[in-house]
């Protein structure tokens, strides 16, 4: 409907393909893709049919990514060789999250909301029956409608029977994949009008429905289901400007397992709009990444550790590629200081997380510094801790350049090394830097700091090693600039 509307005033033909379509008019179209006559298809998994051919396909949009099995995809790839691909999902399994953040597929992502959209407010619990039959009261006394989510077929009856007799008042209605054709789509037909109140049914909401006026959703067994399901059912709400709520419950006398745990934490942690990546990546840790080249699209990433296999992998990719890979030793920096970005500074933690990352994704002391100037001009003047942190970055470039893979603390002194400094540079090694010693068979310099602390410490550590080893200051970095020692 939406896209026939929009291609109205262009020569286009747009036609829909599913089970829902009469045989007949599957013919049609099927028959109309092979000619070249139907220019856009809109279908669900029946266009994987065998039946089904374009004379000329160029373009595949896949929505709801999260729906199709690895078969489903082969599938997709088998329509034409060389036709371009757009993926749409809002939690990408972990399998194509893992690939786009090794750098095999190209990810996008879309952060910004509708107008007037506003986060749906969400509850997790044991089951209260008079809290889950209130908010349904409460919806349906604003003149709203109740997703009530039974995740089982064989008691879905039962179910809607007894909110009848709790909600006499009520209409509703049972949805389920195992119903015949026809009745389904005259059940969601009324729910759509507004001819019923409340929508019993499965999992079979959780992608593609669109109903604003339904504001509440009620889910029962949430203990039984994915992450990923979890986020797309709460998305059936707040599809409009008004407030929705979203309660997920589980039994009070049965125990959980730990992911069941962890999927209902996360759930209830990110109740921001946009949070569904925060989501697929808390679903990456909890499930595994998957097999590349196998079937599984989840899995065996435990046995190894995300950023290790992360990191194994990008290397694999540009070396295929034949990009130069720089494989450096890991720096391990324990000094006497904090550092963070305060939640009083920036409130979100997306926002809190993603400059973690770029902080420590800097390049070089020039990209560092430009972080840290839009950092400033978005939020303001740093407090201490986030100056510690630029300047932990600031230090780790140096450091990690110059080859030292420890910088540590040993009673008032620091230690770091392994330092390589030429013979010309150690001549006059304690006069420059007072306090200094070095042990060349180890290659360890010990530096001897005044009274200062935080962010001053740190830099003057990075900058007494640029002048144990004849290196000057960066020019121009504020970062890195050393403050001058306090006198005892």
């Amino acid at each position: 409907m939406t896209f026939s509307e929009r291609f109205a005033p262009y020569p286009v033909t747009v036609k829909m393909l599913s089970r829902f379509v009469h045989p007949a008019a599957q013919q049609q179209v099927i028959e109309g893709a092979v000619a070249g006559k139907v220019d856009v298809v809109i279908g669900t998994h029946r266009l994987l049919g065998r039946d089904v051919r374009f004379k000329d396909l160029g373009l595949l949009i896949v929505d709801e990514e999260q729906r199709f099995g690895v078969s489903h995809k082969e599938r997709l790839k088998q329509l034409r060789a060389q036709v371009d691909v757009l993926t749409m999902t809002a939690t990408p399994i972990p399998r194509t999250l893992e690939m786009a953040l090794t750098g095999i597929r190209q990810l996008s992502t879309i952060d910004t909301p509708p107008e007037d959209r506003q986060p749906v407010l969400t509850y997790v619990g044991s089951l209260d029956e008079g809290l889950a039959l209130g908010a349904v009261r409460r919806e349906l006394l604003r003149e709203g409608q109740v997703f009530w989510v039974h995740n089982r077929v064989a008691t879905i009856d039962r179910q809607a029977n007894w909110l009848r007799q709790e909600l006499p008042d009520a209409r509703i209605v049972i949805a389920h994949g195992q119903m015949d054709e026809d009745q389904l789509e005259q059940q969601m037909i009324r729910f759509w009008d507004r001819d019923a109140d409340v929508l019993v049914c499965t999992t079979i909401i959780e992608s593609g429905l669109d109903v604003p006026n339904a504001n509440t959703l009620i889910v029962d067994r949430a203990d039984m289901l994915g992450l990923a399901q979890l986020y797309q059912l709460r998305g059936r709400v707040g599809r409009s400007s008004e407030r929705a709520f979203a309660y997920f419950f589980f039994p009070a006398q049965r125990a959980m397992t730990e992911e069941a745990h962890e999927r209902l934490a996360t759930i209830a942690r990110h109740q921001a709009l946009g949070s569904g990546s925060q989501i697929a990546m808390r679903d990456l840790e909890i499930r595994g990444a998957g097999n590349m080249l196998g079937a599984e699209q989840s899995g065996h990433i435990a046995a190894v550790g995300f950023d290790a296999y992360a990191r194994i992998l990008q290397e694999s990719v540009r070396e295929l590629q034949g990009k130069p890979i720089e494989r450096q030793k890991e720096l391990r920096i324990d000094l006497p200081v904090k550092a963070f970005v305060p939640p009083g500074w920036v409130a979100q933690e997306a926002l809190r997380l993603e400059l973690y990352r770029r902080i420590s994704l800097a390049g070089d002391h020039a990209v560092l510094g430009e972080i840290r100037d839009e950092t400033i001009d978005r939020y303001g003047a740093l407090p201490e801790q986030v100056e510690v942190l630029f300047a932990i970055g600031s230090l780790r470039l140096t450091a990690s350049r110059l080859g030292v893979e420890e910088v540590t603390t040993y009673r008032d002194q620091v230690r770091l090394t392994p330092v390589a400094i030429a013979d010309a540079f150690l001549v006059d090694l304690s006069e420059r830097i007072s306090g200094a010693t070095y042990h060349a068979a180890k290659g360890t310099l010990n530096l001897v700091p005044e009274r200062i602390f935080g962010a001053d410490l740190v830099r003057w550590v990075e900058a007494r090693l640029r002048e144990a080893v004849g290196e000057p200051a960066e020019p121009g970095l504020a970062v890195a600039q050393p403050a001058a020692p306090a006198a005892s």
